[in-house]
């Protein structure tokens, strides 16, 4: 799926799991649609469920999961420590990949008018989608709560959206929006105090808390020259928080939604909570994530941790990663999962299989094969990665050599040059081969009317063109590489020097190989002014890494 938009719907219903299963399988009953998160909570009597999949179809299985949500879910009788006034509850609309906010704020809309007219809920648009500024804010549309919405709906200024703007005692209001992706964070604190944790809320959250004479706690508001409240903000832009106490873990939570974690990422609302929370005499604890969390969010925190600790920042994604949970104690509640947790793991599916999964004899096995994929250009790939690896295992040792503390960010912005190319050709085994399987698709196209023919030859020149250049981007990066595994070479820890050299050698066989397979590539391309600049390029780059190679081993060698 190349256009994808995520749906994040809150249902008031946290302790049924009959009930919440009867709504998940609504949504995957709806082709094109995967289910990658449903997240109960029995203090908050709250579910909240994660699918993504292609816009029509997301908003095909967002309409069924309201329909069965004010069928199964009785408002009347529903308590829980989260404010809410719906069954479901919110529904908020998020792209992913290759559509625009633009485009998103449409399908919310439309999915507002649907549920509405098709299932007879009272909606109100909310953030991105709001049809007017004054109901931008969530908290501004829900306020009152369920309990409040006769008053609400009686009052012309609050009429819906869409739907019927007469009150539902069974399934109350919805709000739909379109919005950024947005990250549910709870921190967990060393206390049962409510009124604490609100304090520290209130020190972080945007919003603030509201100014006072005297008592910051019990003395009279302040209002300005127009009587409106005057209010202090928080520490932490692009965040809202409350504090809760949860009977089921027995502690006080920050409970905070980071609405752009380009502004105040997971890890920096984790350290400032942290750092007010001792202020007051109270201890952070752990934290907890609530749905899924973007991968890029995970490997910054991880990335940040190290920093403070300073230790290189070039190690494993998943090395990163177990950094990252280990230091915000996002497993002190429960086991945090990478795979069931970061939003990318999930869409690709532990069961898929890739070339770069497999382990090393299987790759070696699956090579072996009588298929033709992987070829050359996929063992190229690989093995520029591994000459990839050498030189950021050098760069590694070097930052935490005993004596050479002063010079550890030197050697781990080396690392991360060299992991971003190991990253890069790593991905390349499998486009290498995804290539190759175009072609063959391609060649598999009919052809028995003039119009077929030439859609197929079209397919054709398209799929060989693409077979080109990964094996060029291959020596792009295997050369990019080559640098990193000089410097470290060159000025890394002399005990590994030789594991530089060997890393050389693998990145100029990345190079050769890759260009070999371009090359053969190429004759069947129609574009001959196209196939000459790709040998001459090829050739420099060939060139270029040849000489490298040369400059490699003679640094090692006079360390020898």
């Amino acid at each position: 799926m190349d256009r994808i938009i995520e749906c994040v719907p809150n249902f008031s219903e946290g302790r049924d799991m009959s009930v919440i299963k009867q709504i998940t399988d609504a949504v995957e009953a709806v082709d094109g649609v995967k289910l990658l998160d449903v997240d109960p909570g029995r203090a908050t009597n709250r579910t909240v469920v994660t699918f993504a999949g292609e816009p029509a179809a997301v908003v095909e299985a967002a309409v069924r999961a309201g329909a069965k949500a004010a069928e199964l879910i009785d408002m009347s009788k529903h308590t829980g420590e989260h404010p809410r006034f719906g069954a479901m509850d919110v529904c908020p609309l998020v792209p992913i990949a290759g559509v625009t906010m633009e485009e998103t704020v449409d399908y919310a809309r439309l999915l507002a008018k649907r549920l509405g007219e098709e299932v007879g809920l009272t909606i109100y648009c909310y953030e991105h989608a709001a049809t007017r500024p004054e109901r931008k804010n969530l908290a501004t549309v829900r306020s009152g709560e369920y309990e409040g919405l006769p008053k609400k709906l009686a009052d012309a200024n609050w009429a819906p959206d869409f739907g019927p703007a007469k009150f539902n005692a069974r399934s109350g209001a919805t709000a739909v929006s379109a919005r950024d992706f947005l990250i549910a964070y709870n921190v967990n604190l060393n206390t049962t105090s409510t009124r604490r944790a609100n304090a520290i809320a209130y020190d972080v959250r945007e919003k603030g808390r509201k100014k006072r004479e005297g008592n910051p706690l019990t003395g009279p508001i302040v209002t300005d020259q127009n009587g409106e409240e005057v209010w202090i903000p928080g520490s932490l832009k692009c965040v809202k928080g409350i504090g809760w106490f949860i009977e089921e873990y027995g502690v006080a939570q920050i409970s905070m939604n980071l609405t752009d974690i380009s502004v105040t990422p997971i890890h920096v609302a984790f350290d400032e909570v942290s750092d007010k929370a001792e202020s007051r005499g109270v201890r952070v604890t752990g934290s907890e994530l609530v749905g899924l969390i973007p991968l890029q969010a995970m490997l910054d925190a991880g990335r940040y941790f190290l920093r403070k600790q300073q230790r290189s920042t070039g190690v494993s994604d998943r090395e990163l990663i177990k950094i990252a949970i280990k230091s915000m104690g996002l497993d002190e509640l429960g086991p945090f999962d990478p795979d069931e947790k970061i939003i990318e793991y999930v869409l690709v599916g532990k069961g898929r299989k890739a070339l770069a999964g497999l382990t090393v004899r299987g790759f070696i096995d699956e090579t072996a094969s009588e298929s033709p994929a992987p070829g050359g250009g996929s063992v190229a790939a690989n093995v520029g990665a591994l000459g990839a690896a050498l030189g950021v295992m050098v760069a590694n040792l070097s930052a935490h050599k005993r004596g050479w503390d002063d010079r550890w960010e030197e050697f781990s912005d080396w690392a991360e040059r060299g992991k971003r190319c190991q990253d890069e050709l790593t991905l390349l085994i499998d486009k290498d081969t995804e290539a190759f399987s175009a072609i063959m698709d391609a060649f598999g196209l009919p052809k028995g009317s003039d119009e077929e023919k030439a859609a197929r030859h079209a397919a054709i020149q398209s799929a060989t063109k693409g077979a080109i250049d990964v094996p060029f981007r291959t020596m792009e990066v295997a050369l990019e590489s080559m640098e990193t595994i000089r410097a470290m070479a060159e000025h890394g820890i002399p005990a590994s020097a030789s594991d530089a050299a060997v890393g050389g050698l693998c990145a100029r066989t990345a190079v050769i190989g890759a260009f070999l397979n371009a090359q053969i590539n190429s004759k069947d391309l129609d574009d001959k002014g196209a196939v000459k600049d790709y040998l001459e390029r090829g050739a420099a780059i060939q060139e270029r890494a040849l000489a490298l190679e040369q400059e490699i081993l003679e640094i090692v060698r006079a360390k020898m």
